[in-house]
């Protein structure tokens, strides 16, 4: 296949938008061979590793383990690839090596207890740091593993705030408004509008330049990235609007729900549809994944996500359902336009529905015994 056929200057708005980016098309082996070379230099004689997930939240927190240590490692990795980050960290690191893990939580832990119990094993200190929906079982095997877990609410704290507070060492003011920032942006507070600035910055820009630019500037970025950022808005406003003119708005049981598809930033996607009168938003990317934001009527993504082979938060939660075995399908997802997808998440909010209905019915039915008994003992 020619380079040019994935090369994303040379598609318009509207195949752009239907498309994933080019990275989606380099095969699984070839990424992890330039991820093993990448993580062999990074961690060649490190000290303190941190695996992170590579968005604001996850990046401001390597920014402070630094300001504590000096230098740590960073490796990033999303929650299906984990385990891999662990098996890189134990192979690549230091023996003895302080190793941290941020913003990151295991669907189950099966599917990372062999990689941590190693890197226990063979660390001197393993901490992990972070505010998603943690299941009990899954926090306490975590901890039996001889793992520092600290869960933040998630409600209420982002992983910097939890970072904050856990590392021992008196931080300079900006840096602690560094992490009251990155939470405006990554609960959805949106009360302060440096916080989609950080959200966009880390999205746009390699780590480490991330990483650089906030451990200097904090939540104030410098001009010259201010100026990037608005020319790589005017792109990403023409995507949301794509977005929001598909989406479609239906009523499951008690709820307003907006469903789209699209390559596009999803929080102001669900932003613009909560506008027009949506309690949930739904957004299935080209590449397969959907994110699933809610608002005060509806603060249950976590538990439709949890449906569709995903998880989260409350207010905001992805999953990408297992409907892809070969690339026909994913042809059929891009030209249906997430038509499966889309199907398999509304369902999962009908089984919501149809949970609530039922619990109304039963209180219903308990409230008229409950009556039905008070009037006889009356007679």
């Amino acid at each position: 296949m020619k380079d040019w056929v994935i090369d994303d200057d040379n598609l318009s708005l509207e195949r752009k938008s239907i498309l994933p980016g080019e990275g989606f098309f380099i095969p699984d082996s070839i990424e992890e061979e330039v991820e093993d070379a990448e993580a062999e230099e990074a961690l060649t004689g490190a000290d303190v590793a941190v695996v992170a997930d590579p968005d604001a939240d996850g990046l401001a927190c390597t920014a402070l383990i630094r300001e504590v240590y000096g230098e740590a490692a960073l490796i990033d990795a999303g929650p299906h690839d984990l385990a891999d980050a662990l098996e890189r960290v134990v192979a690549y690191s230091e023996p003895g090596a302080t190793v941290f893990i941020c913003d990151l939580c295991p669907d189950d832990y099966e599917t990372v207890g062999d990689e941590l119990a190693v890197l226990v094993e063979e660390a001197s200190e393993v901490r992990w740091f972070d505010h998603h929906q943690w299941d009990d079982e899954v926090a306490e095997s975590v901890r039996d593993a001889g793992v520092d877990l600290v869960v933040g609410d998630s409600e209420e704290e982002c992983t910097a705030d939890v970072a904050v507070r856990s590392l021992d060492y008196d931080f300079p003011d900006y840096l602690e408004e560094l992490a009251v920032v990155t939470r405006d942006h990554d609960l959805w507070l949106r009360e302060d509008e440096r916080s989609d600035d950080l959200a966009d910055f880390s999205y746009w820009s390699d780590p480490e330049e991330y990483i650089e630019a906030v451990a200097e500037h904090g939540a104030n970025l410098p001009e010259d990235i201010e100026e990037f950022l608005a020319e790589q808005r005017v792109e990403k406003d023409a995507l949301i609007e794509k977005a929001v003119a598909r989406a479609e708005i239906e009523d499951i049981g008690p709820w307003t729900v907006g469903v789209t598809y699209g390559r596009c930033s999803q929080n102001e996607v669900a932003e613009e549809l909560r506008q027009q009168g949506t309690d949930a938003a739904v957004v299935v990317k080209p590449s397969g994944s959907a994110s699933i934001r809610g608002t005060d009527e509806f603060e249950r993504c976590h538990e439709v996500a949890a449906q569709v082979n995903g998880g989260g938060h409350p207010k905001a939660a992805g999953c990408k359902p297992r409907i892809y075995d070969d690339m026909l399908d994913y042809a059929n997802h891009w030209t249906t336009r997430g038509a499966v997808a889309q199907q398999l998440i509304v369902e999962a909010f009908w089984s919501l529905a149809r949970e609530e209905e039922e619990e109304e019915g039963e209180g219903a039915t308990e409230s008229e015994e409950a009556d039905a008994e008070a009037a006889e003992n009356e007679e």
